[in-house]
């Protein structure tokens, strides 16, 4: 498979499994109608309508496309790390029960592990 080229600290986040720092991420506070692919393998992983500000300084997300990300147990056991099912990309991590919408799910993502497609884009692969 082929991926795109990144840059070093896109590497640290979707390759070493980094953390960027919280509310310096570029769509933390972005709110445009879309889709979010996954930076490494341009895979959808999720769409704008599920993005909501969890006021947690990364994006947060409470669904994905359907079948795009996997979630594995954290190394540190406690929590659950999110992946491009793609491509195993790290993304960040998914958290339940903190009732911060109905769905009851926050998907914490790094903002270096995306891209951001505009709904108007006519991407077929979105």
């Amino acid at each position: 498979m082929t991926y795109n080229e990144l840059t070093d600290e896109e590497k640290h986040i979707i390759e070493d499994k980094g953390t960027e720092a919280p509310f310096s991420g570029e769509y933390d506070n972005y709110f445009a109608n879309g889709t979010y692919i996954c930076r490494r393998c341009n895979a959808p992983l999720y769409k704008s309508e599920n993005k909501f500000d969890a006021h947690c300084g990364w994006p947060a997300f409470d669904d994905e496309v359907p079948g795009a990300v996997k979630r594995l147990t954290d190394a540190d056991g406690r929590r659950v790390e999110i992946q491009c099912a793609n491509c195993d990309a790290h993304l960040g991590h998914v958290f339940e029960g903190e009732r911060l919408t109905e769905k009851n799910t926050r998907h914490c993502v790094n903002s270096l592990s995306m891209k951001f497609i505009p709904a108007n884009t006519a991407d077929p692969a979105v």
